[in-house]
Formats: C-alpha cells, sequence, structure tokens
C-alpha cells in the first residue's frame, strides 16, 4: 500500500486543513502524544482508532490480494478496475449478458 500508516494519518489530515493542534482537541489526547504519533509512530489500536474518527476515517485492514484493486479505487482509477472485473466476470461465466435475461 505505499504509505505507512502514519504517512496516511499525515496526509489525511493535510487534505482536511487540519493542524497537529486541531487533531488533538478533535480526538482528545495531550498535543504531544499527537506530535508524537505522527512523527515517532507505535501508537496503540485505540489511539488509531481515535484519530481515524478525529480525520472522519476508519480503519480498515486489507487483504493483499485485494490492495491493488482498492488503491486504484480511491484515487479515481475505477475504468481500468470495472474493465479487469468485467474480464473477471467473464471468465467465471462466458455466457453472461448473452442471452438478456
Amino acid at each position: 500500500m505505499g504509505d505507512s500508516i502514519l504517512e496516511q494519518i499525515k496526509a489525511r489530515r493535510l487534505q482536511l486543513g487540519l493542524k497537529q493542534q486541531d487533531m488533538y482537541m478533535r480526538v482528545g489526547i495531550s498535543r504531544q502524544q499527537y506530535q508524537r504519533l505522527e512523527t515517532q509512530g507505535n501508537p496503540r489500536l485505540d489511539t488509531l482508532e481515535l484519530v481515524a474518527q478525529g480525520l472522519s476515517s476508519g480503519l480498515m485492514l486489507i487483504p493483499k490480494d485485494k490492495q491493488e484493486a482498492v488503491m486504484r479505487l480511491l484515487s479515481g482509477d475505477e475504468g481500468k478496475l470495472s474493465l479487469e472485473l468485467e474480464a473477471k466476470t467473464l471468465v467465471d461465466d462466458p455466457w453472461r449478458g448473452l442471452l438478456d435475461e
């Protein structure tokens, strides 16, 4: 998935136009704890969940074989993804769409 979770947190915060001080107030942790999270990492899971909520986001485990498709979907490259899904569907069911049920 390229970026580490901490890089994703910082990128999302910046995308929302938030400063670090905004985050610790939104999340309810100390300023030092939030700064340490972004710079040094190794947060506890419950802290990550709080930060995700503060960023109007959620945490999710994505199977490795689905990560590329998820990243394309998130980046807006859905056309290529839908063609791949359609091709896979045709392999699974070559008669699909031929009889216009």
